[in-house]
C-alpha cells in the first residue's frame, strides 16, 4: 500500500533543502560563495534544520527501496538504481554543476571570461576544490547508489523472510513509545568515536563517517517499513511526546554550544544529545505526516514528479541570482526572498516548460517513463 505521507515529506524535506542552501550564502558558515553582509544569529534556525533534513531524506530512501524491491529482483533492481542516479549524477557534473562551479571562480577572482571558454577545460582542470570537476550537492546521489547496491544481498533476505528475527524483534521493541528509541545507539558511538577522526567531505573516498552514518539510517528506513502498521501507529500514536522531546533535547543541546567551551565531557554529551534531538524530530516528522498527510491530492502528484528534477537544477540557479545580489546594499530579507522565489520559480519554468515536455531528456533527471499515468494513478 502506498504511503502519501511519505511522498508529501520527501517534497517538503526537498523544499526546505532549498530554502537551507539559500541560507547557506548568509551564514559564517563555509559555501562556494557569500553575501556581503553575514548574519550570525541564521546559524540556529539553520542548526535546528541541519541535524534532521538529510537523516530523514536517508531514511525515507530506504524506505522507498522497500517498495521498490517488491517489483524487482536484485538485478533488476541494481539496474533501475544505476539509471536512476548514476546517469543524472553523470548529467549533473558536466551541465549542472559546471555552472556553480564558475560563478565561484568568478566571485574569488580565479577566473575571468565568459562560460564557454571556462567549460571546456572542465575535466582537463582536475578535482574539486583543485579543479573544476565536482558532484557538489548531487553528493546524495553516489551515496545512494553505494548503500542501495552493496545493501541488495541484505534487502533481498529481509524481503523473502518477513518474518525473521530481525524484523520479529524490532516490531516488538517499537510498540511502546520509547521503544523507537534503541535506533540512536549505533548513532551515538558512530558520533561519539567515528565523526572526530573523519569529518564530512561529500567526497565519497575516505568519507567514513557520513558513509557509516548514512548507511545505517538508510538501512534503518528499510527496517521502520518492514514492520509496517506497527510503526506508523506508533509514530502517530505518541507523536505528542516526541514533540516534547525534540523541543527539549534541542534546547539543552543549543545551550551546551553555546554556553561550554568545546572539550572531550562536552564531546560525548554534546553526541547523545545531538542524535537524540535529530532522531526525536523525525518521529515527530513522521507521527504528524502520518496523521495528516496520508492521502493522494492532484498537488501531490506533480510535486513529486517534479522534486527530483528540482532538486538537481535549484542550486545552479540560486548561485547565479546569489552572484548578482552578493554585493547589493540590500537587507537579508529582500535578498533572501528572490533567491527563494527565483530559485523555485526557475526549476518550475525548466521543469513544466523543458523537463517535463522533452522526454528523451528524462534519464538525465531520473524521471520515469509514462510520467502522466503515473500521476493519474496516484490520485486515484
Amino acid at each position: 500500500m502506498r504511503r502519501y505521507d511519505l511522498d508529501w515529506l520527501r517534497v517538503i524535506v526537498f523544499g526546505l533543502l532549498i530554502i537551507y542552501h539559500v541560507g547557506m550564502f548568509f551564514v559564517p558558515w563555509g559555501f562556494h560563495i557569500k553575501n556581503n553582509v553575514i548574519y550570525h544569529w541564521l546559524v540556529y534556525p539553520m542548526l535546528f534544520v541541519n541535524q534532521w533534513r538529510l537523516p530523514i531524506l536517508f531514511i525515507i530512501s530506504g524506505m522507498g527501496t522497500y517498495y521498490a524491491l517488491s517489483k524487482r529482483n536484485g538485478i533488476q533492481f541494481a539496474w533501475e538504481r544505476i539509471k536512476r542516479l548514476f546517469i543524472p549524477l553523470v548529467f549533473g557534473m558536466l551541465v549542472i554543476v559546471p555552472p556553480q562551479v564558475y560563478i565561484e571562480r568568478l566571485a574569488k577572482g580565479q577566473f575571468t571570461g565568459p562560460y564557454f571558454d571556462f567549460w571546456p577545460s572542465l575535466a582537463l582542470k582536475g578535482i574539486y576544490p583543485v579543479g573544476n570537476l565536482s558532484w557538489h550537492h548531487l553528493w546524495f546521489l553516489p551515496y545512494l547508489l553505494l548503500f542501495s547496491l552493496v545493501l541488495i544481498p541484505m534487502f533481498m533476505y529481509l524481503r523473502k523472510h518477513p518474518e525473521n528475527g530481525i524484523v520479529r524483534w524490532i516490531n516488538k521493541v517499537i510498540t511502546k513509545p520509547l521503544g523507537l528509541y534503541i535506533f540512536i545507539v549505533p548513532l551515538y558511538f558512530i558520533e561519539a568515536f567515528i565523526e572526530p577522526f573523519f569529518p564530512v567531505t561529500h567526497a565519497l573516498i575516505g568519507d567514513w563517517f557520513a558513509i557509516i552514518n548514512y548507511i545505517f539510517l538508510f538501512f534503518y528506513g528499510f527496517i521502520l517499513i518492514s514492520v509496517k502498521e506497527t510503526f506508523w501507529k506508533t509514530v502517530e500514536a505518541n507523536r505528542k511526546v516526541f514533540l516534547i522531546c525534540a523541543s527539549i533535547a534541542f534546547t539543552i543541546w543549543l545551550s551546551e554550544i553555546i554556553l561550554f567551551e568545546d572539550s572531550y565531557l562536552r564531546h560525548f554529551t554534546e553526541a547523545f544529545l545531538k542524535e537524540f534531538n535529530l532522531w526525536s524530530w523525525i518521529l515527530v516528522l513522521f507521527g504528524y505526516a502520518a496523521k495528516h498527510l496520508n492521502k493522494p491530492s492532484k498537488s501531490l502528484a506533480y510535486a513529486n514528479q517534479a522534486v527530483y528534477p528540482f532538486y538537481i537544477l535549484h542550486q545552479s540557479i540560486m548561485l547565479i541570482i546569489a552572484y548578482y545580489l552578493m554585493d547589493l546594499d540590500w537587507g537579508l530579507l529582500p535578498k533572501s526572498t528572490l533567491m527563494i522565489l527565483g530559485t523555485f520559480g526557475g526549476s518550475w519554468l525548466i521543469y513544466e516548460f523543458i523537463i517535463r515536455r522533452l522526454k528523451i531528456i528524462w534519464p538525465f533527471f531520473g524521471l520515469k517513463k509514462k510520467l502522466k499515468l503515473q500521476a493519474v494513478k496516484q490520485v486515484q
